[in-house]
């Protein structure tokens, strides 16, 4: 497997990474209790079971006989090797697995389950059969050709790897070669400065790039539970850069990695330190308000901080952007499916005792939400072909986790079993309730069509609680895809309509396809909201908020 294949698997893991989401996971006990319900299922349902037990011997019997017409989806990319449909013997090694998993879903999905369960079920059942796939054991005809060309180097590769990853990586492959990134360094390298730090956040301000800038300054919030500087990977993937060589005075916030010792902060406390900073970037740039973007829990964040100006009649955020924000929790997901009242609650305990929600531990759960992507592939390459982990900007990032606070975490828990941003005054922060209905301001909304984690019906539902003139645009990607978008990619997409209709299904069915990424149609509209031009500022910061660190600052290195 060459440089082009390992190239490949980052960027199809790449493309099912989750963006870990802090409400929730599927915790073991519940998934011991799954796949005892299954097990069970066999008894209650003698008949039926069975009966689907008579189809899978009729279509092992069509597999030994050579009649079998089963095969792979065209999706499924792990039986690509000739070997896998020239060989007889690999062919129906390979069919008879199909038909064995094939079965076993439809058995549960026919089954007299209720739908959750069901569910629940079909979940329990993909990890068992993703897991005994053939393409997993030493017979997959890749690794034994890989064996055979090195020599035996391969194995003793794979075993370095698999001994290195059980004392380092909690016993998961590794994702990607942590050592060719660093940060600062070939990442994170646009140029800045952190102007300002308070106890949660660091304010980076960047270094304009064009001779003239707009009056009004746009601020970036990144989720609590990610580092900011998926905003600024490489140059050409750099959102922040793009800002910057758009006339745009560019801003972002880098949260703090909390420890157990800040285990009280709760989303007032990321409230009030993003009020310093706006008034920070207000100081700065002597423009009376700014246009924000905030993304995943950046954007619950933003929408409550509008909701609680709102309150305070302020005006000091003219537009603002949310990006794969879910406001609206009523979401069905795979991520939510374990979602019940015992399992939050477990899960509140479980980061209270802790104080913290760990990422590592969050991004574990996610990477089992698509385990052929992010960890079969792995095994795959890491161990039986005894390859390097992919070079993979996005994976290092994704990998580069950061904590949340218990008292963070709890509230986000709360805000998806109670869903109180879709009521009046149902959610209260920095003492003032919070209303949507009375946030004013222009918005634009983006969601990506093959995003599992805020699917784009839940983004547009949440859009049309708020009170002011929403562009919706729903860009033909994924999650973390939907943010790394830049122009020039042959294969973007994206969708906008003039009209934000109540059903999103007739909103995409009347919807105007564009070719291309939708950073420049955003920028248009950042633009039109973005003052007069003038002279771009020689230096950064002012008298009162002198430049400190050069960006990406110090909190984005603490581990």
């Amino acid at each position: 497997m060459g440089h082009n294949n390992n190239e490949e698997l980052g960027k199809r893991a790449s493309e099912s990474i989750l963006g870990p989401n802090p409400v929730i996971g599927a915790p073991t006990r519940d998934i011991i209790n799954t796949a005892r319900q299954v097990m069970q299922q066999t008894v209650k349902q003698p008949v039926h079971s069975l009966k689907h037990i008579g189809k899978l011997s009729m279509a092992v019997t069509r597999v030994m006989l050579g009649r079998s017409e089963i095969a792979p989806t065209p999706e499924d990319k792990r039986f690509l090797d000739p070997t896998w449909s020239l060989n007889p013997l690999y062919r129906r090694y390979m069919q008879n697995y199909l038909a064995w998993r094939t079965e076993l879903n439809e058995w549960i999905t026919s089954s007299n389950l209720p739908t959750q369960d069901i569910a629940r079920a079909q979940f329990v059942i993909s990890l068992l059969t993703e897991a005994m796939a053939p393409t997993n054991t030493a017979l997959n005809p890749a690794a034994i050709k890989r064996f055979f060309e090195t020599g035996g180097t391969s194995l003793k590769d794979g075993l370095t790897h698999l001994v290195h990853d059980i004392a380092n990586n909690g016993g998961m492959p590794s994702q990607v070669n942590m050592k060719a990134f660093e940060v600062g360094k070939n990442l994170a390298i646009t140029k800045g400065s952190v102007v300002f730090r308070n106890e949660v956040l660091e304010l980076i301000q960047y270094k304009p790039l064009t001779e003239e800038v707009y009056e009004r300054p746009v601020l970036v919030v990144p989720p609590q539970i990610n580092k900011f500087y998926v905003f600024d990977l490489s140059p050409e993937k750099s959102l922040a850069r793009y800002l910057t060589a758009s006339h745009m005075q560019t801003f972002v916030v880098s949260w703090r990695n909390p420890t157990k010792s800040q285990r009280e902060w709760g989303l007032s406390t990321y409230i009030e330190a993003l009020k310093e900073a706006i008034d920070v970037v207000l100081a700065i740039t002597g423009s009376k308000d700014l246009s924000m973007l905030g993304a995943c829990s950046g954007g619950i964040t933003t929408a409550s901080l509008l909701g609680h100006y709102a309150a305070l009649k302020e005006k000091k955020v003219h537009a603002f952007t949310l990006l794969v924000s879910v406001l609206d929790t009523r979401i069905k997901t795979q991520v939510a499916l374990f979602a019940d009242e015992r399992s939050i609650e477990a899960a509140r305990r479980m980061s209270y005792q802790n104080g913290v929600l760990e990422g590592r531990d969050m991004a574990k759960v996610f990477a089992w939400m698509r385990p052929n992507d992010l960890i079969w592939n792995y095994w795959v390459n890491n161990y039986l072909l005894g390859n390097e982990p992919p070079v993979f900007d996005i994976l290092f990032w994704n990998n580069d986790t950061t904590r949340l606070p218990a008292a963070l975490h709890g509230e986000f828990l709360e805000m998806f079993k109670t869903n109180p941003l879709t009521r009046a005054k149902a959610l209260e922060v920095c003492g003032t309730p919070i209303d949507l209905k009375q946030v004013k301001a222009d918005f634009f909304c983006i969601a990506g069509l093959n995003d599992h984690i805020t699917p784009w019906d839940a983004c547009y539902k949440s859009a049309q609680l708020l009170g002011g003139k929403c562009e919706f645009v729903l860009s033909s990607s994924g999650h973390i895809q939907s943010i790394l978008n830049p122009p020039g990619n042959p294969k973007s997409r994206f969708f906008t309509n003039t009209h934000m209709p109540d059903d999103p299904k007739e909103w995409l069915e009347t919807a105007t396809k564009q070719a291309d990424s939708w950073w420049p149609y955003w920028l248009n509209w950042l633009h039109a909201r973005a003052g007069k031009m003038k002279p771009a500022p020689t230096k950064l910061g002012s008298e009162e908020f002198a430049p400190m660190e050069a960006a990406p600052g110090t909190y984005v290195h603490e581990r």
